[in-house]
C-alpha cells in the first residue's frame, strides 16, 4: 500500500537523504510499505556524482551550500516556496520500467498543475514539466535494486526562482525557470499544491 506523508517545516537535504534511505531499506527487506515524502528543503544546491560539474558554474560564489548526492543528473536548487517529492517505490513490481516511471512524475505534476489553470506539459527529449519554454519542475531519480529515490521538485512560489540563476538549472544552457505563481498569476498556497500533487500521484500509482 503506498502511504503518503507530508513532512512539516524546512527539511535538510542531508536529512531528506536519510529518510529516502531508511525508506528504501524498509521496502527491500519487507518491513516498510512504498511511500511518497512530500517537503520542503532548506536552501540546498545539488549534483549527482559527475566529473562534469560546470552546471554550478562558481561554486565559491554560490549563495548556499552544494551537496553532492546519488542521483542522475546536473545542478538544481531546492529551498523554501518548492515542492519536493520522494517516492519510494519497488519498480520490480511495475514493470521494471524506470521511462514509464519517469513520464509518471510528469503526469502527475501536470495534471495538479491544470487544478490552477496553468497549461503545463512535456517538452521532447527534456525530463521534466514545463509552461512553454519556461521550466516549472525538474525531475531527477535513482534506484536501488529496483526500488526508486529521489524524484522531483516543483516550484510554486515566484521568489523560489530567483537561486536558480547562480547556477545553469540541469545544465541546460539559458534555460528560464518559472514557478507556479508566476504562470497562475495568483498567490498559491502550498498546503493547497501539495495537497493536489499527493491526490493526483496517488491516483496514477494505485
Amino acid at each position: 500500500m503506498l502511504q503518503i506523508k507530508q513532512l512539516p517545516g524546512l527539511i535538510s537535504y542531508g536529512e531528506g537523504l536519510r529518510l529516502q534511505d531508511a525508506n528504501v531499506a524498509a521496502v527491500l527487506d519487507g518491513t516498510g510499505d512504498e511511500v511518497l515524502l512530500l517537503l520542503e528543503h532548506e536552501p540546498v544546491y545539488t549534483i549527482g556524482r559527475l566529473r562534469d560539474t560546470s552546471s554550478l558554474r562558481d561554486p565559491a560564489a554560490l549563495p548556499y551550500p552544494v551537496y553532492e548526492t546519488n542521483r542522475g543528473g546536473q545542478a538544481t536548487y531546492h529551498g523554501p516556496g518548492q515542492i519536493v517529492g520522494y517516492p519510494i517505490l519497488d519498480l520490480r513490481l511495475r514493470g521494471k520500467d524506470l521511462h514509464e516511471h519517469l513520464r509518471k512524475l510528469e503526469e502527475a505534476l501536470i495534471r495538479a498543475c491544470a487544478r490552477w489553470e496553468v497549461n503545463a506539459s512535456r517538452r521532447a527529449g527534456l525530463t521534466g514539466v514545463w509552461v512553454e519554454d519556461r521550466k516549472l519542475a525538474s525531475i531527477g531519480v535513482g534506484v536501488r535494486k529496483w526500488i526508486s529515490m529521489h524524484g522531483f521538485a516543483i516550484n510554486i512560489t515566484a521568489d523560489s526562482v530567483a537561486p536558480f540563476s547562480f547556477i545553469t538549472p540541469c545544465g541546460l544552457a539559458q534555460v528560464k525557470m518559472t514557478s507556479l505563481e508566476s504562470e497562475s498569476k495568483n498567490s498559491i498556497s502550498l498546503a493547497e499544491v501539495t495537497t493536489a500533487i499527493s491526490e493526483e500521484l496517488f491516483r496514477i500509482f494505485t
